[in-house]
């Protein structure tokens, strides 16, 4: 996973763009994966970890009435926290993620291992859907190594 997180720093740098991640369910996986590629402090900027609904609310900025109506685990709501974190940090780039990692199923009707991933830019906001059939640790590691790909994917 590391030569993906790689290539995004190579992208990135290229380009002197820069990027910022919410996450939910990966609890900071995905920023620890970014930032252990050395030299990634020239284009990440910061990443939130926004676990509950209050700090959804409270450190991005996230209507209370949009995570009613389309739930804490959605496509709206990875749109949301990759948009709101990018306006926070003036990055290039917002990554935001949620998902249900198990193996308690909590109040989502979705299946455990479902996730969302979000990148905002200025063209918009794309989303990657994602069904993981693997433990919690399996889950979060695989949003965190596909989110990377994702990003990696879109700026290519």
């Amino acid at each position: 996973m590391l030569e993906t997180a790689k290539t995004l720093g190579q992208i990135l740098t290229e380009r002197g763009e820069t990027i910022s991640v919410a996450e939910t369910t990966t609890g900071g996986l995905i920023s620890a994966m970014i930032v252990a590629v050395p030299g990634s402090s020239a284009y990440y900027d910061r990443g939130v970890v926004a676990y509950s609904k209050a700090s959804k609310i409270d450190s991005l900025g996230i209507e209370p009435e949009a995570l009613d109506r389309h739930g804490a685990v959605s496509e709206e709501t990875a749109q949301l926290l990759a948009e709101s974190v990018r306006r926070l940090a003036g990055t290039t780039y917002g990554l935001g993620e949620t998902g249900i990692a198990g193996p308690i199923q909590g109040r989502s009707p979705k299946p455990i291992g479902t996730a969302y991933v979000a990148l905002a830019g200025e063209g918009g906001t794309q989303v990657l859907t994602l069904a993981l059939d693997v433990d919690r640790e399996g889950i979060q590691r695989g949003i965190g190594e596909q989110a990377i790909s994702f990003v990696v994917d879109q700026l290519r």
